[in-house]
């Protein structure tokens, strides 16, 4: 099995990972080691997925999965309908799930608290990230964050409304915008999740350098529409 980890200075008890497709029992168009039980794959190998990476993490409980839309809602100890989750101590596994979306992984820096984050850009637009720092109870300046695999800024193409709704709320973040052909415009979700982290007081940032629709080891929606979904994953070790 094929992991990202993050290079951040975490505290030693912090666990955190991003998968890969690799090392599942998917088959085309899924292959292999599709973790979404929302996409069309055949539920069984969602299951074995699932189950081979909690062998494989030696996770202490069953990953927190989110049914995940785009908007702002912060789980904490359980799943449902949300798009971060939050964790106060052992036992919990912070989980999203992404495929060109941004996801972004928190802690303190006294290893006490950890956040996963789904972040595309209708929830970076809708305040997920700053909603999910306010969850953790914690000063900015105390937390690290590490930017996930998800599409790139040469990649990412986007309306001129995008644009206008991101600038209309924050004038810096016409920086993330470059033009493109036929009055669109490439966006750099990196950027744009630097500047509201950077709002939040968070300027301990790592990741950003991968991306989901160039690299292969990646499920893309983007690239390739029926698709699986990599999870991205944070807890806290005993």
């Amino acid at each position: 099995m094929d992991l990202i980890l993050p290079t951040w200075p975490a505290p030693r008890n912090v666990r955190a990972c991003t998968t890969t497709r690799d090392g599942g029992v998917s088959l085309a168009p899924y292959a292999s080691l599709n973790l979404g039980d929302h996409v069309g794959d055949d539920p069984a190998a969602v299951s074995e997925n699932r189950a081979r990476l909690r062998r494989e993490l030696e996770l202490p409980a069953e990953p927190l999965w989110l049914t995940q839309v785009h908007g702002i809602a912060v789980a904490a100890g359980q799943g449902g309908c949300a798009d971060a989750s939050v964790a106060f101590g052992p036992g919990t596994v912070c989980t999203v799930m992404t495929a060109d979306c941004l996801p972004l992984l928190l802690c303190d820096r006294a290893g006490t608290v950890v956040a996963a984050v789904h972040a595309g850009w209708r929830g970076l637009l809708a305040g997920v990230i700053e909603a999910a720092v306010s969850r953790l109870h914690v000063p900015g300046a105390e937390l690290l964050a590490w930017l996930g695999p998800a599409i790139g800024p040469l990649a990412f193409e986007v309306g001129e409304e995008v644009r206008a709704a991101f600038v209309a709320e924050d004038a810096a973040a016409a920086a993330a915008f470059q033009p493109a052909p036929g009055g669109r415009w490439l966006a750099d979700i990196y950027a744009l999740a630097r500047l509201r982290l950077a709002r939040c007081g968070v300027t301990a940032v790592y990741g950003g350098e991968l991306c989901t629709f160039s690299d292969p080891r990646f499920y893309s929606y983007r690239r390739d529409g029926v698709t699986g979904r990599m999870a991205s994953l944070i807890w806290l070790a005993v």
